[in-house]
Protein backbone atom coordinates (compact mmCIF):
# COMPACT_ATOMS: atom_id res chain seq x y z
CA UNK A 1 0.00 0.00 0.00
CA UNK A 2 1.16 3.54 -0.72
CA UNK A 3 1.80 5.75 2.29
CA UNK A 4 -0.10 8.97 1.71
CA UNK A 5 0.04 11.71 4.33
CA UNK A 6 -3.45 13.05 5.12
CA UNK A 7 -2.00 16.55 5.58
CA UNK A 8 0.24 17.65 2.70
CA UNK A 9 3.65 18.92 3.74
CA UNK A 10 6.59 20.42 1.90
CA UNK A 11 10.25 20.13 2.70
CA UNK A 12 12.06 23.43 3.13
CA UNK A 13 14.37 22.57 0.23
CA UNK A 14 11.47 21.97 -2.16
CA UNK A 15 9.18 24.91 -1.40
CA UNK A 16 10.99 27.74 -3.25
CA UNK A 17 11.80 25.51 -6.23
CA UNK A 18 8.27 24.19 -6.50
CA UNK A 19 6.62 27.60 -6.07
CA UNK A 20 8.96 29.17 -8.64
CA UNK A 21 8.11 26.36 -11.04
CA UNK A 22 4.38 26.81 -10.35
CA UNK A 23 4.56 30.51 -11.20
CA UNK A 24 6.38 29.71 -14.48
CA UNK A 25 3.77 27.17 -15.47
CA UNK A 26 0.87 29.51 -14.67
CA UNK A 27 2.35 32.30 -16.79
CA UNK A 28 3.07 29.79 -19.59
CA UNK A 29 -0.64 29.04 -19.91
CA UNK A 30 -1.28 31.99 -22.20
CA UNK A 31 -4.40 30.32 -23.62
CA UNK A 32 -5.47 28.19 -20.67
CA UNK A 33 -7.41 25.05 -21.27
CA UNK A 34 -9.64 24.29 -18.31
CA UNK A 35 -8.64 20.70 -17.80
CA UNK A 36 -10.74 18.76 -15.35
CA UNK A 37 -7.87 16.96 -13.68
CA UNK A 38 -8.72 14.35 -11.07
CA UNK A 39 -6.40 12.08 -9.06
CA UNK A 40 -7.41 8.58 -7.98
CA UNK A 41 -5.64 5.60 -6.45
CA UNK A 42 -5.63 2.16 -8.05
CA UNK A 43 -3.55 -0.82 -6.91
CA UNK A 44 0.06 0.44 -6.65
CA UNK A 45 -0.48 3.57 -8.68
CA UNK A 46 -1.92 7.07 -8.60
CA UNK A 47 -3.89 7.78 -11.75
CA UNK A 48 -4.48 11.19 -13.26
CA UNK A 49 -7.58 11.72 -15.37
CA UNK A 50 -8.74 14.67 -17.44
CA UNK A 51 -12.46 14.27 -17.02
CA UNK A 52 -13.08 10.62 -17.89
CA UNK A 53 -9.87 10.23 -19.90
CA UNK A 54 -6.75 8.74 -18.35
CA UNK A 55 -3.71 11.00 -18.74
CA UNK A 56 -1.08 8.92 -16.95
CA UNK A 57 -0.37 6.89 -13.83
CA UNK A 58 2.43 7.22 -11.27
CA UNK A 59 3.32 3.58 -10.73
CA UNK A 60 5.24 1.90 -7.90
CA UNK A 61 4.89 -1.75 -8.93
CA UNK A 62 8.57 -1.91 -9.97
CA UNK A 63 11.89 -1.32 -8.20
CA UNK A 64 11.62 2.37 -9.10
CA UNK A 65 8.65 4.66 -9.79
CA UNK A 66 7.64 5.61 -13.34
CA UNK A 67 4.80 7.10 -15.39
CA UNK A 68 2.85 4.71 -17.61
CA UNK A 69 0.81 4.96 -19.79
CA UNK A 70 1.14 8.54 -21.04
CA UNK A 71 -1.61 9.72 -23.38
CA UNK A 72 -1.28 12.51 -25.91
CA UNK A 73 -4.16 14.92 -26.63
CA UNK A 74 -5.07 12.66 -29.58
CA UNK A 75 -5.83 9.83 -27.14
CA UNK A 76 -2.79 7.73 -28.13
CA UNK A 77 -0.33 6.27 -25.65
CA UNK A 78 3.07 7.69 -26.64
CA UNK A 79 5.34 5.53 -24.46
CA UNK A 80 6.49 1.94 -24.81
CA UNK A 81 4.01 -0.71 -23.58
CA UNK A 82 6.32 -3.64 -22.84
CA UNK A 83 6.92 -5.02 -20.26
CA UNK A 84 3.84 -3.50 -18.60
CA UNK A 85 1.68 -5.01 -21.36
CA UNK A 86 2.88 -8.14 -23.10
CA UNK A 87 0.24 -8.52 -25.86
CA UNK A 88 0.87 -5.38 -27.94
CA UNK A 89 1.54 -6.27 -31.61
CA UNK A 90 4.91 -5.21 -32.99
CA UNK A 91 6.38 -4.22 -29.63
CA UNK A 92 10.05 -5.01 -29.19
CA UNK A 93 11.03 -6.77 -25.97
CA UNK A 94 14.40 -5.28 -25.09
CA UNK A 95 15.65 -3.27 -22.10
CA UNK A 96 12.96 -4.15 -19.51
CA UNK A 97 14.03 -1.13 -17.44
CA UNK A 98 12.80 1.25 -20.16
CA UNK A 99 9.41 1.99 -18.60
CA UNK A 100 7.38 4.99 -19.70
CA UNK A 101 8.93 8.09 -18.12
CA UNK A 102 11.42 7.45 -15.33
CA UNK A 103 14.52 8.69 -13.51
CA UNK A 104 17.49 6.55 -12.44
CA UNK A 105 21.26 6.34 -12.93
CA UNK A 106 23.69 3.58 -13.78
CA UNK A 107 26.36 4.34 -11.17
CA UNK A 108 25.65 5.69 -7.68
CA UNK A 109 28.52 4.68 -5.41
CA UNK A 110 29.05 1.94 -7.96
CA UNK A 111 25.47 0.64 -7.76
CA UNK A 112 23.46 0.38 -11.00
CA UNK A 113 19.99 1.85 -10.47
CA UNK A 114 19.43 1.99 -14.25
CA UNK A 115 19.77 -1.55 -15.61
CA UNK A 116 17.25 -4.31 -14.89
CA UNK A 117 19.16 -7.44 -13.87
CA UNK A 118 16.12 -9.29 -12.56
CA UNK A 119 16.75 -8.22 -8.97
CA UNK A 120 14.97 -5.83 -6.62
CA UNK A 121 18.19 -4.22 -5.41
CA UNK A 122 19.19 -1.46 -5.84
CA UNK A 123 15.84 0.34 -5.74
CA UNK A 124 14.21 3.75 -5.47
CA UNK A 125 11.57 3.34 -2.78
CA UNK A 126 8.48 5.45 -2.22
CA UNK A 127 8.19 6.59 1.38
CA UNK A 128 5.11 8.76 0.99
CA UNK A 129 3.18 11.09 -1.25
CA UNK A 130 3.55 14.47 0.44
CA UNK A 131 1.39 16.47 -1.95
CA UNK A 132 -1.44 15.58 -4.31
CA UNK A 133 -3.68 18.42 -5.39
CA UNK A 134 -5.13 20.42 -8.28
CA UNK A 135 -4.32 24.14 -8.25
CA UNK A 136 -5.17 26.55 -11.10
CA UNK A 137 -5.73 23.64 -13.51
CA UNK A 138 -2.31 22.19 -12.66
CA UNK A 139 -2.18 18.71 -11.14
CA UNK A 140 0.63 18.54 -8.58
CA UNK A 141 2.16 15.36 -7.20
CA UNK A 142 5.16 15.29 -4.84
CA UNK A 143 6.88 12.07 -3.76
CA UNK A 144 9.33 11.44 -0.93
CA UNK A 145 11.76 8.76 -2.16
CA UNK A 146 14.91 6.95 -0.98
CA UNK A 147 17.63 5.43 -3.18
CA UNK A 148 18.66 2.19 -1.48
CA UNK A 149 21.43 -0.33 -2.33
CA UNK A 150 22.40 -3.36 -0.25
CA UNK A 151 20.23 -2.15 2.65
CA UNK A 152 22.05 1.19 2.70
CA UNK A 153 20.17 4.46 2.18
CA UNK A 154 22.25 6.52 -0.25
CA UNK A 155 20.03 9.39 -1.34
CA UNK A 156 16.90 11.17 -0.25
CA UNK A 157 14.90 12.40 -3.22
CA UNK A 158 12.06 14.88 -3.31
CA UNK A 159 10.45 14.60 -6.73
CA UNK A 160 7.65 16.86 -7.92
CA UNK A 161 5.45 16.47 -10.97
CA UNK A 162 3.22 19.23 -12.36
CA UNK A 163 0.80 18.27 -15.14
CA UNK A 164 -0.82 20.99 -17.25
CA UNK A 165 -2.46 21.60 -20.62
CA UNK A 166 -1.30 24.92 -22.06
CA UNK A 167 -3.63 24.35 -25.03
CA UNK A 168 -5.86 21.64 -26.48
CA UNK A 169 -2.96 20.11 -28.43
CA UNK A 170 -0.39 19.88 -25.64
CA UNK A 171 0.27 17.97 -22.44
CA UNK A 172 3.10 19.41 -20.35
CA UNK A 173 4.81 17.62 -17.46
CA UNK A 174 7.33 19.52 -15.33
CA UNK A 175 9.58 17.32 -13.17
CA UNK A 176 11.90 18.58 -10.43
CA UNK A 177 14.11 16.16 -8.51
CA UNK A 178 16.16 17.28 -5.51
CA UNK A 179 18.71 14.57 -4.61
CA UNK A 180 20.38 14.81 -1.21
CA UNK A 181 23.24 12.64 0.05
CA UNK A 182 22.45 10.57 3.13
CA UNK A 183 25.86 8.92 3.35
CA UNK A 184 29.17 10.65 4.01
CA UNK A 185 29.90 10.64 0.28
CA UNK A 186 27.72 9.78 -2.71
CA UNK A 187 29.31 9.64 -6.17
CA UNK A 188 27.29 9.82 -9.39
CA UNK A 189 29.53 7.94 -11.81
CA UNK A 190 30.42 8.83 -15.37
CA UNK A 191 28.28 6.45 -17.44
CA UNK A 192 25.97 6.81 -20.40
CA UNK A 193 23.36 4.71 -18.58
CA UNK A 194 20.99 7.37 -17.28
CA UNK A 195 19.32 9.54 -16.20
CA UNK A 196 15.89 11.15 -16.89
CA UNK A 197 14.26 9.24 -19.72
CA UNK A 198 11.34 8.39 -21.97
CA UNK A 199 11.00 5.26 -24.11
CA UNK A 200 8.60 6.08 -26.91
CA UNK A 201 5.97 3.92 -28.61
CA UNK A 202 6.58 1.89 -31.80
CA UNK A 203 5.88 4.51 -34.49
CA UNK A 204 7.63 7.25 -32.53
CA UNK A 205 11.07 5.80 -33.24
CA UNK A 206 13.70 6.12 -35.96
CA UNK A 207 14.48 2.39 -36.05
CA UNK A 208 12.10 -0.54 -35.87
CA UNK A 209 9.53 -2.47 -37.93
CA UNK A 210 6.89 0.28 -37.64
CA UNK A 211 9.15 3.29 -36.93
CA UNK A 212 8.14 6.47 -38.74
CA UNK A 213 9.79 9.29 -36.80
CA UNK A 214 12.77 11.61 -36.64
CA UNK A 215 14.93 12.44 -33.63
CA UNK A 216 15.97 16.11 -33.50
CA UNK A 217 17.74 18.26 -30.92
CA UNK A 218 17.87 22.02 -30.33
CA UNK A 219 21.17 22.29 -32.22
CA UNK A 220 19.73 20.80 -35.41
CA UNK A 221 21.36 17.38 -35.01
CA UNK A 222 19.16 14.50 -36.12
CA UNK A 223 18.86 10.78 -35.51
CA UNK A 224 22.19 9.08 -34.69
CA UNK A 225 24.01 12.42 -34.86
CA UNK A 226 22.06 13.60 -31.79
CA UNK A 227 23.52 10.91 -29.51
CA UNK A 228 25.85 12.21 -26.82
CA UNK A 229 25.52 15.85 -27.87
CA UNK A 230 24.73 18.68 -25.49
CA UNK A 231 21.47 20.46 -26.25
CA UNK A 232 18.64 22.38 -24.62
CA UNK A 233 16.08 19.84 -25.77
CA UNK A 234 15.61 16.69 -27.81
CA UNK A 235 12.45 15.37 -29.44
CA UNK A 236 10.90 12.59 -31.48
CA UNK A 237 8.49 13.77 -34.20
CA UNK A 238 6.21 11.52 -36.22
CA UNK A 239 2.83 9.81 -36.21
CA UNK A 240 1.47 8.30 -32.99
CA UNK A 241 -0.29 4.92 -32.91
CA UNK A 242 -3.46 6.60 -34.25
CA UNK A 243 -1.57 8.21 -37.15
CA UNK A 244 -1.73 11.73 -35.69
CA UNK A 245 1.36 13.96 -36.04
CA UNK A 246 3.03 14.06 -32.63
CA UNK A 247 6.02 15.54 -30.83
CA UNK A 248 7.47 13.89 -27.71
CA UNK A 249 10.19 16.09 -26.22
CA UNK A 250 12.30 16.60 -23.11
CA UNK A 251 13.47 20.13 -22.36
CA UNK A 252 16.45 20.57 -20.05
CA UNK A 253 15.75 23.28 -17.46
CA UNK A 254 18.47 25.98 -17.43
CA UNK A 255 18.78 25.53 -13.64
CA UNK A 256 19.22 21.78 -13.89
CA UNK A 257 22.59 20.26 -13.00
CA UNK A 258 25.17 20.59 -15.83
CA UNK A 259 22.73 22.30 -18.20
CA UNK A 260 22.83 22.07 -21.17
CA UNK A 261 22.86 18.34 -20.63
CA UNK A 262 24.26 15.55 -22.80
CA UNK A 263 21.69 13.26 -24.39
CA UNK A 264 21.68 9.47 -24.32
CA UNK A 265 19.29 9.52 -27.27
CA UNK A 266 18.93 6.31 -29.28
CA UNK A 267 17.17 5.65 -32.57
CA UNK A 268 15.03 2.86 -31.06
CA UNK A 269 12.96 5.26 -28.94
CA UNK A 270 15.13 6.06 -25.93
CA UNK A 271 15.31 9.75 -25.10
CA UNK A 272 17.41 10.40 -21.99
CA UNK A 273 18.95 13.52 -20.47
CA UNK A 274 22.22 12.50 -18.79
CA UNK A 275 24.35 15.18 -17.07
CA UNK A 276 26.96 12.70 -15.79
CA UNK A 277 28.15 10.67 -18.81
CA UNK A 278 30.77 13.08 -20.12
CA UNK A 279 33.50 10.46 -20.70
CA UNK A 280 31.15 8.19 -22.64
CA UNK A 281 29.61 10.96 -24.74
CA UNK A 282 32.76 12.94 -25.49
CA UNK A 283 34.96 9.83 -25.73
CA UNK A 284 37.70 11.17 -23.47
CA UNK A 285 40.43 9.12 -21.79
CA UNK A 286 39.46 10.26 -18.29
CA UNK A 287 36.73 7.82 -17.27
CA UNK A 288 35.86 9.86 -14.20
CA UNK A 289 35.42 13.19 -16.00
CA UNK A 290 31.66 13.19 -15.47
CA UNK A 291 31.74 12.03 -11.85
CA UNK A 292 29.99 14.24 -9.33
CA UNK A 293 30.40 13.83 -5.57
CA UNK A 294 27.92 14.91 -2.93
CA UNK A 295 29.05 15.19 0.66
CA UNK A 296 26.53 14.35 3.37
CA UNK A 297 23.47 16.65 3.23
CA UNK A 298 24.59 18.25 -0.06
CA UNK A 299 22.04 18.30 -2.91
CA UNK A 300 21.73 18.65 -6.66
CA UNK A 301 18.68 19.55 -8.73
CA UNK A 302 17.62 17.69 -11.85
CA UNK A 303 14.82 19.53 -13.63
CA UNK A 304 13.08 18.78 -16.93
CA UNK A 305 9.94 19.60 -18.89
CA UNK A 306 8.23 16.96 -21.01
CA UNK A 307 6.12 18.20 -23.92
CA UNK A 308 3.68 15.87 -25.66
CA UNK A 309 2.15 17.78 -28.54
CA UNK A 310 -0.25 16.90 -31.30
CA UNK A 311 1.26 18.78 -34.22
CA UNK A 312 4.69 19.60 -35.65
CA UNK A 313 8.06 20.54 -34.21
CA UNK A 314 7.29 24.15 -35.14
CA UNK A 315 3.86 24.27 -33.47
CA UNK A 316 5.28 22.55 -30.35
CA UNK A 317 7.28 25.76 -29.68
CA UNK A 318 10.07 24.01 -27.78
CA UNK A 319 12.51 26.92 -28.09
CA UNK A 320 9.91 29.32 -26.70
CA UNK A 321 9.18 26.99 -23.79
CA UNK A 322 12.89 26.64 -23.02
CA UNK A 323 13.31 30.42 -23.08
CA UNK A 324 10.36 30.82 -20.70
CA UNK A 325 12.20 28.67 -18.14
CA UNK A 326 15.14 31.06 -17.93
CA UNK A 327 15.27 33.19 -14.81
CA UNK A 328 15.89 36.94 -15.30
Amino acid sequence: MMKINPTPRRSDSLTPIFMRHLILVIFALATPLHAQFVFSEKDQSIELHDGKNLVTAFRTDYRLPYLYPVYSPSGANVVRNWPMKTDVPGEEQDHPHHRGIWLAHGSVNGHDFWTDRGKQDPAIRLNSITQKQIVNNIAQLVADLTWVAKETDLLKETRSYAFSKPNAQTLRIDIHSTLTALGDEVVFGDTKEGTFAIRTDRTLRVKGPTAKSTLTNSEGKTNLDAWGKRANWAAYTGPDELGKPTVVAIIDHPNSFHSPTHWHARDYGLLAANPFGIHDFEKTKDKSLGNHTLKKSESILLSYTVIIHQGTLETAKLKETFNSLKTP
